[in-house]
């Protein structure tokens, strides 16, 4: 297990208009962020878009791209220039007709090391995103990076522990969830159930979620990125409500073996009493 202090960033912004914009915006955002000393960073979901899960419309199926392509290869570029580890979520085109909500994972040497598909796909009103994706069929893969194990979950899955567990057993030592979620909806569960997640499954989480009313409907993302140890606790300031934002933090991932010698969850795990929790 990597120990050490690992200096990690997220990135909280609003739609720019087009996807060349806003590739070019998390390009800077990527280079102020290996300046402050990031080794490691998140965006949001499905980065380089609008939120188009707001409607139903085959217009938007032009946003997917192959994984690896010429996104995950524009910012192996970068990763390799920076020397920083990157998760990229984006919209992913397996074969036409066949489509994910998928993150890549780029090491600090600009290798490509795999990818996450969201497995749990909401349906209902402002998230209509059965219409834009298949659910996930990679499981839950963690990455040895330059920063330690890596994981990914993406927004609607945080609300299934199944797979928050999944990736700890898989060794998971920091767990990204990018994200884009609206005030109305679930505000009221930002705050809790990342830090509780990261309580039961010991070790740290990077929430992101984006900022602003978008032109294709009347969710308000409010942002609120941020960081949370094992323990449960904010590291440092939790972003703006409604403002872009790069958040730069240190990790020490020395406190994952503090609480797991406290607390031995994975010890004293009861699988042979689930088999109720897996039948359909």
């Amino acid at each position: 297990m990597t120990t050490g202090v690992v200096r990690a960033a997220l990135v909280q912004t609003t739609w720019t208009g087009d996807k060349e914009s806003m590739i070019k915006a998390h390009e800077v955002y990527a280079r102020d962020a290996a300046a402050q000393g990031a080794k490691v960073i998140c965006f949001q979901e499905l980065f380089y878009g609008p939120y188009f899960c707001q409607v139903q419309d085959a217009a938007y199926y032009e946003y997917a791209e192959s994984i690896p392509g010429p996104t995950t290869e524009r910012f192996q570029a970068l990763a390799a220039e920076l020397g920083m580890v990157m998760v990229l979520p984006m919209y992913e085109q397996e074969q036409p007709g066949v489509l994910y909500n998928t993150a890549a994972v780029v090491d600090a040497d600009g290798s490509y090391l795999g990818k996450y598909r969201k497995n749990h796909i909401p349906q209902v009103k402002g998230f209509w995103e059965k219409f834009y994706f298949r659910p996930g069929n990679l499981g839950y893969p963690v990455f040895d990076t330059a920063v330690g194990k890596v994981g990914v979950y993406i927004c609607y899955d945080r609300h299934f522990p199944e797979g928050w567990r999944a990736l700890g057993l898989n060794g998971a030592q920091i767990v990204f969830n990018p994200s884009a979620t609206s005030r109305g909806l679930s505000a009221y569960l930002w705050q809790l159930e990342q830090p509780a997640s990261a309580v039961a499954n010991e070790y740290f989480i990077g929430a992101i979620n984006r900022v602003g009313v978008e032109p294709l409907g009347d969710n308000d993302f409010y942002g609120q990125t941020y960081f949370v140890d094992p323990e449960g606790k904010f590291v440092g300031d939790v972003a703006d409500t409604h403002n872009s934002e790069l958040i730069v933090r240190d990790l020490d991932l020395s406190l994952l073996e503090t609480v797991r010698n406290r607390w031995q969850f994975y010890r004293d795990r009861r699988p042979d009493s689930y088999d109720g929790l897996v039948a359909p």
